[in-house]
């Protein structure tokens, strides 16, 4: 029956009486959670608060229309996400207040969360990445017979994002089955929707990625639950992605301290009237459903759940710091495979090396997935994935759109189902277009939630060959700085794999540099069967007693070069291999033995990763040192692409000159 005396038109169709009201008492949940909310933070006892008050249809209706075990993606303003899911009160004020028994430990507040025993996956700040993460969660769906859908949450503000393109565009293309569901409140903050896209209404982006789109009263229960349950339903036997607008209106500000004077008064007057809980308590009351005594019934219910949940988390004590907790929370623990090293070698270039690491590591992890630009039946850029198409098929084998931030976000969206994912870079310089989520995703999601990043992102790197500032930066000292990232940087064919492997293995995310000029140039033997090469164990390469030369990457490469030329320099010659770990005590003991050391890499000299090692020795070998520690490293200029002026800016002739003075001392 469709009621007139409300400012929402409802119709319940068949819908019973005992659904009708289960959707009231969720739509009231988050309203009295929040109106309690409110009234703590005026008193101080909460510092801050997103309020989704006259928005809570979009979240509840939606919730209630999916599985409990299909993933939703939320946002600030999807408080009845979570208490669909009947999350315990208790548990999430504590994770408001930043409490230990939150699902962060402290480390993080409001919804900036996930729970995969809820099937939940919070957002962070930056607003438009969970939309890759989705592609992600529902690609490990499909690739497993699943049925199921994924829900995410963005706002018309967001929509602005890259990832907003970048997502829709790539599920368009492998047919994800994901919901795009985009709250249109008029305003990203404080910015208008005039003034954030020139599109009459978000429906009509949906033709230009060829996926159905539709429109809804985002303050009508009814119709966002019908709405996405019959999205679902045809989702779930056909998958594909669907452009969701909710028309809805946030009553407060972006966060409470941001008021909300720039609001024209005439919208609140309007946008009142059509109250998502209001008008639905209404229509119920008229329709003999919700009488006053189940009403009063309700109400009494949730305030207990929630003052019981108050009583809880604030009786818990302030979180205590522990730097040894902060640390082993970074990286999930695993042991790594101790498989002997097959006896049979083959001459391989470092190219092969990696292909033949990454075929092995395809057939021991049935669940590893590789994504790339070109990688399908091109092979790759570099030819490293030719013929792996053919043996490993397209589903684990996939070409991927110019989307570097959603196939990144894709790959922590397929940990989270359970999978391991490679994302390769067609060349390193292009990691730019998805650092948010590598240093904001990827790198936190373990140490914030506990969720493991098993995700492996290839880096094509490095000059030498002529390619100029765009195909040949150095940018490992990017993610050095970044906690929770571990990187490898292989100089030999025999390490590129085994370190590869140790890669595959690891269920952490790990930035894998390899040098395209040591692609084709250097070859050595390196077995044909399944080995790892443990992280943090640097190889010392040669032993001397006159200095220590610490270097990775290229930079061996010189420095034998020039300790072949000047064979009467009796050097350790210290190949770190992996800087993430950094193995530190190698550098240390080798300096305290020689006295000197020079520090040579291939990235630019300020802000090099030299300049922490130097620092790391000049504090704890200081009595040991018998010169001042060297670094030698490219200039400080983006590289050129004339050879003459590349060779001039890499740093392999000022070695040898730093080196020779070193020894001299």
């Amino acid at each position: 029956m469709i009621t007139s005396d409300t400012a929402i038109r409802y119709d319940r169709k068949s819908l019973s009486d005992t659904l009708l009201l289960k959707l009231y008492e969720e739509l009231l949940r988050p309203r009295m959670i929040e109106e309690k909310m409110l009234v703590l933070l005026r008193q101080g006892r909460i510092s801050k608060w997103f309020s989704g008050i006259g928005q809570e249809a979009g979240s509840v209706g939606a919730a209630m229309a999916l599985a409990p075990d299909e993933y939703i993606l939320p946002m600030h303003r999807n408080l009845g996400v979570f208490t669909v899911r009947a999350i315990p009160l208790s548990r999430l004020f504590a994770q408001f207040q930043g409490k230990m028994s939150g699902f962060t430990k402290g480390r993080d507040r409001s919804f900036h969360f996930g729970t995969n025993q809820y099937h939940i996956v919070g957002m962070i700040s930056h607003l438009g990445p969970q939309m890759g993460v989705a592609d992600g969660i529902a690609l490990g769906t499909l690739l497993g017979n699943e049925n199921k859908v994924t829900l995410v949450y963005t706002g018309d503000g967001g929509a602005s994002e890259g990832d907003f393109h970048e997502s829709l565009n790539t599920a368009a293309v492998w047919d994800l089955p994901v919901i795009y569901a985009v709250e249109n409140n008029g305003y990203g903050l404080s910015t208008p929707s005039s003034e954030q896209f020139r599109c009459k209404q978000f429906i009509d982006k949906g033709i230009g990625y060829g996926i159905e789109a539709v429109q809804v009263d985002g303050n009508n229960i009814l119709e966002v639950y019908e709405t996405v349950k019959r999205l679902a339903e045809s989702i779930r036997k056909k998958p594909r992605p669907v452009l969701l607008e909710l028309m809805t209106f946030r009553m407060r500000g972006h966060e409470e301290a941001s008021g909300t004077k720039y609001i024209p008064q005439e919208l609140f007057d309007m946008w009142a009237k059509k109250d998502p809980l209001n008008n639905y308590e209404k229509f119920l009351r008229e329709e003999g459903i919700l009488t006053e005594p189940l009403h009063l019934e309700y109400r009494a219910k949730i305030k207990e759940e929630i003052e019981k949940g108050i009583e809880v988390a604030f009786a818990e004590e302030i979180v205590q710091p522990d730097t040894e907790r902060e640390y082993a929370d970074l990286f999930q623990d695993f042991q790594i495979s101790t498989e002997p090293v097959a006896e049979k070698v083959t001459s391989k270039r470092m190219i092969d090396a990696i292909s033949d690491g990454m075929r092995l590591a395809m057939q021991k992890h049935p669940n590893l997935v590789l994504m790339g630009q070109d990688i399908g039946e091109y092979g790759g850029a570099f030819k490293i994935t030719d013929g792996f198409v053919k043996e490993f098929g397209k589903d684990r084998v996939r070409n991927t759109p110019l989307c570097e931030s959603a196939i990144l976000g894709a790959g922590l969206g397929l940990s989270i189902k359970g999978y391991k994912a490679m994302v390769e870079m067609q060349f390193a310089d292009f990691v730019t277009e998805g650092m948010t989520q590598i240093v904001n995703n990827l790198a936190k999601s373990h140490w914030r939630w506990g969720q493991h990043a098993d995700v492996v992102v290839r880096m094509p790197t490095g000059a030498g060959v002529a390619a100029g500032p765009f195909h040949s930066q150095s940018n490992e000292a990017w993610f050095f700085h970044t906690p929770g990232l571990k990187i490898a940087y292989p100089a030999f064919p025999k390490d590129a794999k085994g370190l590869l492997l140790t890669a595959f293995e690891d269920p952490n995310p790990v930035m894998f540099f390899e040098h395209k000029a040591l692609y084709r140039s250097y070859t050595q033997d390196v077995p044909d069967g399944y080995y790892t090469i443990e992280f943090g164990k640097a190889n010392l390469l040669r032993e001397g007693a006159d200095l220590s030369i610490v270097t990775y990457g290229f930079g061996v490469h010189w420095a034998l070069k020039v300790l072949d030329k000047h064979k009467d320099i009796s050097a350790d010659l210290i190949d770190l291999r992996t800087l993430s770990p950094l193995d530190m005590k190698t550098v240390l003991d080798s300096v305290n033995k020689t006295g000197k050391v020079i520090v040579l890499h291939e990235d630019t000299l300020m802000g090099g990763i030299g300049g922490e090692i130097a620092a790391a020795i000049s504090e704890q070998c200081f009595e040991n040192l018998d010169a001042p520690v060297v670094r030698v490293a490219s200039l400080d200029t983006p590289i050129p692409f004339s050879p003459e002026l590349e060779q001039n800016f890499l740093p392999e002739v000022r070695f040898e000159k730093r080196l020779l003075e070193l020894w001299k001392y």
